[in-house]
């Protein structure tokens, strides 16, 4: 049988493409490692200026105490965890991510936070929900106990919801006030 080395090198370099692609593929970096380090930081009252810069400056964010709307309140949010607590931090995580579109991402981080107040330990089972779109955070929910958030759509009375929203909005808003209207440190 002759081997037509045309043919073979053609072969060849379909072969070479196809791996090339292969471990081009497996080694390309998800959202994910790219913003849980600045996740890590924020959790762990050690945030600076440039960990903020993973979110949109339109980007919200909500947890059972809390509402943001806009990076200067996201940051007014995390600044304030020093003075709240003598430690935080995440100590343990998984890390899930779904592409919904090649610019759209949501991350899912099932995590466990440990907190220290007034010399009490507080540890907290949490679901951290991130939206990306275009590489940055537009939204990031903190569910508490993995409960979604109360709100108007997620209880049985919808103006309790409202009542709850308003509470955490309100809360917010303090914060926003005593953190200097989210000026960095």
């Amino acid at each position: 049988m002759e081997k037509n080395p045309e043919a073979q090198e053609t072969l060849d370099e379909t072969r070479e493409a196809c791996c090339k692609g292969a471990c081009e593929s497996s080694s390309r970096k998800r959202l994910a490692d790219d913003i849980i380090p600045h996740i890590l930081n924020l959790y762990g009252s050690r945030a600076t200026p440039s960990d903020f810069e993973i979110y949109a400056p339109n980007a919200s964010f909500e947890d059972p105490l809390m509402r943001a709307q806009g990076l200067k309140q996201i940051k007014s949010a995390f600044y304030s965890l020093s003075k709240v607590f003598s430690e935080s931090r995440i100590v343990e995580y998984n890390i899930q991510e779904n592409m919904l579109s090649p610019e759209n991402h949501e991350i899912l981080i099932d995590n466990k936070q440990y907190y220290k107040f007034f010399g009490r330990d507080i540890n907290v089972t949490s679901l951290i929900k991130l939206y990306a779109l275009e590489g940055k955070i537009v939204r990031h929910e903190d569910w508490w106990d993995k409960k979604p958030l109360l709100n108007r759509e997620t209880v049985k009375l919808p103006l309790m919801g409202r009542i709850m929203e308003l509470s955490r909005r309100s809360s917010m808003l303090a914060t926003h006030v005593m953190m200097g209207f989210g000026k960095d440190p």
